[in-house]
């Protein structure tokens, strides 16, 4: 039986969940490509570069808008032409100290909520969808949101072993193909 610790009922940095219950939302994410940030250190070592680079963080919750749509759509809007170099994540409730060092560094001034998923270039905020926004919002519009703003800023071209590798994952998990949809709509 899953057993919510001392430090978490106190109200103290100890995680907010179990991790038998976080373990398959993380999973969802980091068996997709994200790159998982567990402490402040590894927050600070991944934003703070400025190297050009595009990356996308989402900050996972384990809210049913998290599940309905924050992680699908952030999966789904890797399927365009162009895709963020690099996928992170993190996890409110979860490692504390990495989440509050990125919203207060990071996201300043912005009212903490989760899920986001937002785009980062050389440490700058660039773009972000907040809970209100996600969750009012299907899988769909997320990632229709994601892609034009992939659009705009990224160079990094999507390559088909990574959108097969993908397709596979909706395929499997969701007993949908997202290409065969695409091309419906078209």
């Amino acid at each position: 039986m899953a057993q919510i610790s001392v430090d978490s009922l106190m109200g103290n940095n100890g995680p907010s969940y179990p991790e038998q219950i976080a373990a398959p939302f993380r999973k969802e994410l980091t068996d997709n490509g994200f790159t998982q940030l567990l402490t402040a250190e590894e927050v600070d070592k991944a934003l703070s570069v400025t190297d050009g680079k595009v990356k996308m963080v989402v900050l996972n919750s384990v809210c049913g808008c998290g599940a309905r749509v924050a992680r699908p759509g952030a999966l789904l809007s890797l399927f365009g032409k162009v895709v963020p170099d690099e996928k992170l994540t993190l996890f409110a409730g979860m490692e504390k100290d990495a989440v509050a060092l990125f919203r207060s560094k990071y996201l300043p001034g912005i009212t903490p909520s989760s899920p986001t998923i937002s785009l980062f270039k050389d440490g700058e905020l660039v773009f972000i969808l907040h809970r209100y926004q996600i969750e009012r919002s299907a899988a769909g519009d997320i990632a229709d949101a994601l892609i034009q703003e992939y659009n705009k800023i990224c160079t990094k071209e999507n390559d088909d072993a990574a959108v097969e590798a993908l397709r596979q994952y909706f395929i499997a998990t969701y007993d949908v193909d997202p290409l065969s949809l695409e091309q419906q709509q078209q």
